[in-house]
């Protein structure tokens, strides 16, 4: 038991540090993962127990997976300008919270979107008979 708790230590000292290093909010994490604020703010100093489910949620809101903060030898590496965004918009009332929410997995699946539109054209631009 002492293992598994020492693990979870492990982790929430690193995503602190992680949070720290990157400027990244706590509100951001929540709105993320669907995790309550003061639920989070419990697990990240401690005062609660974190789940397996938890640790997957905030890891992946991070971008890294579970694995990455769990390490002896945690080192952050360097933040690659331009590849990510965070934005943090204060407290949200309920209404702008959704807002919030829709406009994270509208920004997560613009690439996505952008990206079978051009394949689209293409495939239109290969199948195209044009006649002389």
């Amino acid at each position: 038991m002492e293992r598994g708790i020492s693990m979870m230590g492990k982790f929430t000292d690193h995503v602190n540090e992680y949070l720290s290093e990157r400027k990244i909010k706590q509100n951001f994490i929540s709105i993320k993962t669907g995790i309550e604020p003061s639920k989070l703010s419990r697990i990240l100093t401690g005062i609660q127990d974190i789940t397996g489910t938890d640790m997957e949620k905030i890891a992946d809101a991070l971008g890294q997976r579970v694995e990455f903060f769990l390490v002896d030898d945690f080192c952050i590496p360097e933040q690659q300008h331009g590849s990510e965004m965070f934005l943090y918009a204060g407290e949200l009332g309920e209404a702008q919270e959704e807002f919030a929410g829709k406009l994270m997995k509208f920004l997560e699946n613009a690439d996505e979107v952008l990206g079978a539109e051009a394949r689209l054209r293409m495939a239109a631009e290969d199948n195209c008979i044009c006649s002389e």
